[in-house]
């Protein structure tokens, strides 16, 4: 299933590009060892990780994060539908593969508003036969929009996991917890809250440095507080899951992460520090590394 935004004209989409400035969800893809970024993008990330070295584990945590909070939500809570806002480039493991893997007829809706997006955006929507995807060019503040497009797809009678990681410390506070309630509100009882966000609670210099080369170029960047982000689940009623509010690396992390692909240590010796970061072993963190409050929560 393919959604409005595949049948746009790909020179179109080209033209909505902007490749003179960073890009929030290209530097993230820089940080996850994508390609689908330019100069100022990597320009961008190297700056962040010259701030704070370590900091490329923010952004593996997180997506750890989300295999793990999808995985959970698939498996042991039966959420068969997920409305991943702020989605990102394609990477391994997006949310329909993880979800797919375990009930092969789950129904993912992705959305976002970039238009690099757009154009891997068919990457995105290779569904199993059993299930769906779709995508929606729309941006975060334009929640009626987004629910109009995602019933399409998914079934708003039925129990959906929103799903918005590492997305909300890009949206000022007037915006983000009333875009988060009108969501929330639409959807039904047994609807999940998926959650991450970055703090200062944690480990400030570090992460005030990487704020600093953020806004430099012109990113909005809040950093919320525990309490801050606490308010996205009991401002909406919800119920918080076991652990709570935790830092990312401790939302049952039992298991660990999956070990990155082996490369001859000549190889590595060459590389430069982003391009290491992808076959770094991001179970060798500490208190210290980690900057990402994560959660999930549960519409009564």
């Amino acid at each position: 299933m393919a959604g409005d935004a595949l049948s746009q004209d790909p020179a179109e989409l080209r033209k909505r590009i902007d490749t003179t400035k960073a890009h929030p969800a290209r530097v993230y893809d820089v940080f996850l060892g994508g390609k689908d970024n330019y100069p100022p993008d990597r320009e961008a990330a190297a700056a962040a990780l010259t701030a704070n070295p370590r900091g490329y584990l923010d952004v593996r945590h997180n997506r750890d994060f989300l295999r793990r909070a999808v995985t959970r939500l698939a498996k042991e809570e039966g959420i068969g539908q997920f409305l991943d806002i702020g989605t990102g480039l394609p990477t391994a493991e997006n949310v329909h593969q993880i979800a797919q893997r375990i009930n092969p007829a789950s129904r993912v809706v992705y959305v976002d508003n970039d238009p690099i997006i757009l154009t891997h955006a068919r990457a995105l929507l290779n569904s199993g036969p059993e299930g769906a995807t779709d995508y929606i060019d729309a941006d975060f503040k334009d929640p009626a929009r987004i629910l109009d497009e995602a019933a399409k797809t998914l079934d708003l009678d039925r129990p959906v996991a929103l799903v918005l990681v590492a997305l909300l410390h890009f949206v000022e506070d007037e915006e983000a917890y009333g875009v988060v309630r009108e969501l929330m509100d639409a959807l039904p009882s047994g609807s999940r809250l998926v959650l991450s966000h970055l703090t200062e609670d944690l480990n400030p210099p570090n992460i005030r440095a990487v704020q600093e080369t953020y806004t430099k170029r012109g990113f909005t960047f809040v950093l919320r507080s525990k309490a801050d982000v606490e308010r996205f689940f009991t401002d909406n009623s919800l119920e918080l899951d076991a652990p709570g509010v935790v830092p990312a690396h401790h939302w049952h992390f039992e298991d660990g992460a999956p070990l990155p692909e082996a490369a001859e240590p000549a190889y590595l010796a060459g590389l430069d520090p982003i391009e290491k970061i992808r076959y770094a072993d991001i179970n060798d963190v500490t208190d210290a590394d980690i900057n990402v409050y994560a959660a999930t929560g549960r519409k009564a």
